[in-house]
């Protein structure tokens, strides 16, 4: 690892950069229109009285460079937790200086002294070079998967199908 590189944990001073981040993110993945996360909102997800996710944060020359925003998850079939990775983005002044691989190593290092079965995350797939990073640092694309969503008015709807007694 670089001695220009650092990572820690975040805390809650770093929302309005973990904001910016998901904001970079979202431009890149061409979503912007759909990101609506506020530092309030980040303040009581991340830090608030119950955590929902965790967030590492990349240094490069002591400037923040990226970050890898990430929550456990659980394998019926391991009976063990895994990490999912929701985001992983690093700004452009500072790709190919080696942080996503550094942030992709310490989330996997994180894993196995959590003694999680897996480090999974997802990928769009036209996003070539991410795709090509991933499976560069040892990581399969599963092919037959596909991911389901339910959000918004859809999520009302089927919350109110059935009622449970």
């Amino acid at each position: 690892m670089s001695d220009k590189i650092h990572l820690r944990l975040a805390t809650p001073q770093d929302v309005p950069v973990i904001l910016t981040f998901i904001q970079g993110l979202a431009e890149y993945e061409r979503l912007s229109d759909q990101v609506v996360a506020t530092e309030e909102k980040l303040q009581q997800t991340l830090f608030g009285h119950k955590a929902y996710a965790e967030v590492v944060i990349a240094e490069y020359d002591k400037k923040a460079a990226g970050f890898a925003l990430f929550f456990h998850n659980y394998s019926t079939f391991l009976a063990k937790p895994g990490i999912y990775l929701e985001d992983l983005f690093v700004l452009p002044e500072y790709r190919g200086k080696g942080l996503g691989r550094v942030l992709l190593s310490y989330l996997a290092k994180l894993a196995v002294e959590r003694d999680c079965g897996r480090l999974e995350w997802s990928v769009l797939d036209w996003n070539q070079p991410a795709i090509d990073f991933y499976q560069a640092q040892g990581a399969t694309m599963l092919e037959d998967w596909r991911i389901n969503r339910v959000t918004g008015a859809s999520l009302q709807q089927l919350a109110a199908k059935y009622t449970v007694s």
